[in-house]
């Protein structure tokens, strides 16, 4: 003889696994430009991609401000918000592009995977100015 399934027993257990699993997978939390990634640039970056200096003059790229670092180069935009894959940025930082014009620039020390990893998320989650 087959035991009797309670419907209702069944229906609640499958519930509340489900409930369980959406409580357990948290989206990253938001990138924040100002505290974590423009600390990156101003120690990284900034030395050249500023007034006066060699990577400004070289490539039109200002790092002194969000919006000049929107804006890109004289080339056009390097980031492009939701797609770090194919940002610019993101290809300089890795090398991926040319490594004789890896970012940063010459004898400095290149960003450091987490680094490079908060960067793509931040432009992967839109690049926003938060």
């Amino acid at each position: 003889m087959m035991p009797k399934v309670d419907v209702f027993r069944v229906v609640l257990l499958c519930a509340g696994a489900l409930l369980l699993t959406a409580c357990g997978s948290k989206q990253p939390a938001a990138v924040s430009f100002s505290a974590e990634i423009k600390p990156i640039l101003e120690k990284n970056c900034l030395e050249c991609h500023q007034s006066g200096g060699a990577g400004l003059q070289a490539s039109g790229l200002s790092m002194e401000s969000y919006e000049a670092l929107m804006k890109g180069t004289r080339l056009g935009p390097v980031i492009k918000p939701g797609d770090s894959i194919s940002s610019t940025l993101v290809l300089l930082i890795t090398g991926v592009a040319d490594q004789s014009i890896r970012m940063p620039h010459g004898d400095r020390q290149p960003l450091s995977p987490e680094q490079v990893e908060l960067i793509k998320r931040w432009i992967a989650q839109g690049a926003a100015n938060n």
